[in-house]
């Protein structure tokens, strides 16, 4: 199955040589890399969120494949949903999902299931693609979309994908996909969504979640975000560093009304 791209001319360039121009603004090669176990990325429009996606993936040291773990935004598919195989298609050229670690996903995970509608009209995973591939084109990737799971569940899965870096005795960056507070006054934005980070920062599941809930924080990126802290922390992470924060006002100058978007990576720490 290939994969079309459905935001392409839309979140971000349908040209190559556009959209190269673009990647090249927002990714460092020369930045400092860290030993990160994962990362959360905003995943909006390049000309909103596209500064802080790349700030924060020019911190990461490359692994073959990323599992990119997104939220459902159509509610389509299976509510856990893992794409077992297939090409994804970008204009800057195909990227093949690591079938091996797909299937074993699907395998240790008590939630997961193959799945292609979740992913054909949704963009949370298409968007973080052309960053990968602009630092590294032979990049592999696992495709999920969860819906709306319980926290618990969010947890099993990520304690289940380290067991599938066990059982197969390797490892990929787990990429949370997800932009923080919608919506709201940019000054009460940020409050809501640093105290978020903090949480993240800390790699702090529980904390995070008491936050969420009784801070109302409007974050689609909650539920991945859940799951790569939790097997981050089993998989040697020591801590969490806020890379990049800005929101929609910063590219619009409307800061009535935005969206959040921070780039978190979570590392082994200084050696």
């Amino acid at each position: 199955m290939i994969r079309n791209p459905i935001v392409a001319g839309y979140f971000y360039p349908a040209s190559p040589n556009e959209l190269n121009k673009m990647l090249a603004k927002y990714i460092d090669k020369k930045a400092k890399k860290e030993d990160a176990v994962g990362l959360l990325m905003p995943h909006a429009g390049y000309v909103y969120s596209g500064a802080v996606a790349g700030a924060a993936l020019s911190r990461v040291k490359f692994k073959g494949t990323f599992i990119i773990i997104g939220p459902s935004h159509s509610g389509a598919g299976k509510p856990f949903s893992v794409m077992p195989e297939g090409t994804w298609r970008t204009p800057l050229g195909d990227v093949e999902v690591d079938a091996e670690m797909a299937a074993e996903i699907i395998k240790q995970s008590k939630y997961a299931e193959a799945d292609y509608r979740a992913h054909a009209d949704e963009h949370a995973v298409e968007v973080q693609i052309p960053f990968l591939q602009y630092i590294k084109p032979d990049i592999k990737i696992v495709p999920i979309i969860l819906g709306g799971f319980s926290t618990e569940a969010y947890k099993e899965i990520g304690r289940a994908i380290v067991r599938v870096f066990e059982k197969l005795k390797r490892q990929a960056i787990i990429l949370a996909s997800g932009d923080m507070t919608h919506y709201e006054p940019a000054e009460e934005a940020r409050a809501k969504d640093m105290q978020a980070v903090e949480a993240m920062i800390a790699l702090d599941a529980d904390e995070l979640t008491r936050r969420y809930n009784d801070l109302h924080i409007t974050m689609c990126a909650y539920g991945p975000v859940v799951t790569v802290i939790t097997a981050a922390r089993e998989l040697g992470a020591k801590e969490g560093m806020l890379v990049k924060y800005q929101n929609s006002g910063d590219s619009t100058g409307d800061f009535s009304s935005v969206v959040g978007y921070a780039g978190v990576i979570f590392k082994k720490g200084d050696a």
